[in-house]
C-alpha cells in the first residue's frame, strides 16, 4: 500500500516546518551518499524560532523533553522533504541519534528521545523502527534541550 506521509501529518494535525539553514558553520542540513540520506542534527524550532532552551530535568519535565524531541524530529522531516522532495521516498528510518541537555541528576535520557522515535514510527510504520542512541550532555548549542539527527534509506 502506498504511503502518503504528508497526508498523515495533516491527519495528525501537524504542519511541517521549513528546513532551517545551519547557523554555526559551513555545514549542510543533509548529505546523500548512495541510497542513504544523512540529516545533520536539528534543534527544536517553532515558527522558525529556536525553542526549548534549557535542561530536561530542570527547566523541562520528561514529557516536555519528549515534546522537544518531537519538535526536533519535525525539523528532521523538513530536511528529508528538502532533500528528497517527497517524504514517501524514505524506504527505512535506519538510525536516530539524540543529544539531550540534561540536569546532572536526570537519568531517563532514553525516554526523552521517544518523542522523536514515536513520530517516525507513527508516520512510517514498521519501516520507521530504527536503531538509536540517546546521549545526555551537559551543554548544547544555543542552550537547547535536544538535538536530533538521522540516517534514512530512500528509493
Amino acid at each position: 500500500m502506498p504511503r502518503n506521509i504528508e497526508a498523515k501529518l495533516v491527519e495528525m494535525g501537524i504542519t511541517l516546518p521549513v528546513a532551517a539553514s545551519p547557523k554555526v558553520a559551513k555545514i549542510l542540513n543533509w548529505k546523500i551518499a548512495g541510497d542513504l540520506l544523512f540529516v545533520s542534527g536539528q534543534v527544536p524550532r517553532i515558527e522558525n524560532e529556536i525553542s526549548f532552551i534549557g535542561k530536561v530535568g530542570r527547566e523541562y519535565t520528561l514529557e516536555e523533553g519528549q515534546l522537544a524531541a518531537r519538535t526536533s524530529a519535525l525539523m528532521v522531516l523538513a530536511c528529508i522533504k528538502e532533500a528528497l522532495d517527497n517524504m514517501d521516498r524514505v524506504k527505512e528510518v535506519v538510525r536516530i541519534k539524540g543529544y539531550i541537555n540534561v540536569d546532572p541528576d536526570f537519568t531517563d535520557v532514553s525516554a526523552v528521545l521517544n518523542g522523536a522515535s514515536e513520530l517516525f514510527i507513527d508516520l512510517y510504520g514498521d519501516p520507521g523502527r530504527h536503531s538509536r542512541t540517546a546521549v545526555g550532555v551537559a551543554s548544547m548549542p544555543f542552550g537547547v534541550a535536544i538535538e536530533v539527527e538521522g540516517v534514512f534509506q530512500f528509493i
